[in-house]
């Protein structure tokens, strides 16, 4: 399963877990990673999170935090 697939399974700190994980994973392989430095990272994703209300312009949901959290770390990875 792809990394971003495994986001629409986050739905609790196991399942969130996991997808950090498959993240850590995915940057052992530098796959596709815009970001590769931990501040280039952090940039990325504080800007996803400020450009789209962290995430409610794109339909996530407040109700499911840990879901947001990980499409958080996933933008770190792709956001610029």
């Amino acid at each position: 399963m792809e990394l971003h697939e495994q986001l629409d399974e986050v739905n609790d700190s196991a399942t969130f877990l996991r997808f950090a994980r498959a993240l850590a994973a995915d940057k052992a392989t530098g796959n596709g990673w815009e970001n590769t430095t931990i501040e280039a990272f952090l940039d990325g994703a504080i800007s996803w999170a400020e450009d789209s209300d962290f995430g409610l312009s794109q339909g996530l949901t407040p109700s499911n935090p840990w879901q947001q959290f990980a499409v958080f770390l996933y933008c770190g990875k792709i956001y610029e």
